[in-house]
């Protein structure tokens, strides 16, 4: 895995003058979608009146006192009993309009309460605020505790036949779960059996993903085309701070014969994303990163 990730980053010499520093990164990112600074709309990261998304500010105010804060930069879900798990600022920054980035966190655009049940997990978010009579953007983060997987691409022919998750917006970060299940310190993957109904192999205590088998197993059918997707979610459970609530992820797998074929466009934009969460676990401000891609090939 450590192999495969590093000879893909040598692909993308001309990504090198990304910086890694996160603020002056989500200002870099940010340029591609210019908005002034005083946005108002009462939404979160898209427009209610004309369905257009909200562009990430080009100017944020980072570290300012009267940003929303929710008693910690990592939250997790929790087991529901019928109702959704919502968490709000536990701090008072007032009246004004909040929105987030990228897409798939549910927040409530004028009281600033997250439904942590019904948003993306294992994600990091910018969530802006703009206080009422003001202009400018407050933007703080927040990291959704939960599972996530690179967008990425394996060649069976380099040995990249497995794709393992990684958790709480953080590649770096060991894995939590230690093989014993749910029961023990570890995770339960699949745990309802959809994936393994559309014949996708995700290990039931890692989440590891045997993309060989998956492949050879009929996923994508008796012969595969180029450019055949299946999409699939994996439900799962984790020992950690979400006290072993239920949670999903949606992941996209896609077939290529060879890595040679796969067309510029796709390629670059799959290999921008691994950039993204490798260099400094940048934050995607436009746009919604899920489901995450992962590409199989036979070939180079």
């Amino acid at each position: 895995m450590k192999k495969k990730i590093f000879s893909t980053l040598l692909t993308l010499s001309f990504l090198a003058s990304i910086p890694f520093s996160c603020r002056k990164s989500m200002t870099d990112l940010s340029a591609e979608h210019p908005l002034s600074n005083d946005s108002t709309q009462n939404n979160s990261s898209s427009s209610s009146a004309s369905n257009q998304p909200v562009p990430y500010p080009q100017s944020p105010l980072l570290d300012c006192t009267f940003g929303p804060y929710y008693g910690d930069t990592l939250v997790y879900a929790q087991p529901s009993t019928g109702q959704d798990y919502i968490i709000s600022p536990v701090n008072n920054p007032g009246k004004g309009s909040y929105y987030s980035w990228p897409d798939g966190l549910k927040l409530n655009p004028v009281t600033g309460a997250i439904d942590l049940t019904q948003s993306e997990k294992g994600e990091r978010y910018a969530i802006g605020f703009v206080k009422a009579g003001t202009k400018d953007t407050c933007v703080s983060y927040l990291i959704v505790g939960g599972a996530s997987y690179m967008d990425s691409i394996y060649v069976f022919a380099n040995n990249e036949k497995k794709a393992a998750p990684f958790f709480n917006a953080n590649p770096a970060m060991p894995t939590i779960c230690n093989g014993s299940g749910v029961s023990g310190p570890g995770c339960a993957f699949d745990v309802n059996g959809t994936a393994l109904a559309q014949k996708v192999i995700v290990d039931p205590n890692t989440g590891v993903i045997d993309l060989e088998k998956t492949l050879n197993g009929g996923a994508f059918g008796l012969l595969p085309l180029n450019g055949q997707t299946v999409i699939t979610t994996i439900y799962y459970q984790l020992n950690d701070g979400s006290n072993n609530a239920l949670q999903h992820i949606q992941v996209e797998l896609m077939y290529y014969d060879k890595k040679s074929n796969i067309g510029a466009g796709l390629l670059n934009n799959v290999l921008m994303k691994l950039n993204n969460i490798l260099s400094g676990n940048l934050i995607q401000t436009a746009g919604n990163p899920r489901p995450p891609l992962i590409i199989i090939t036979r070939l180079n």
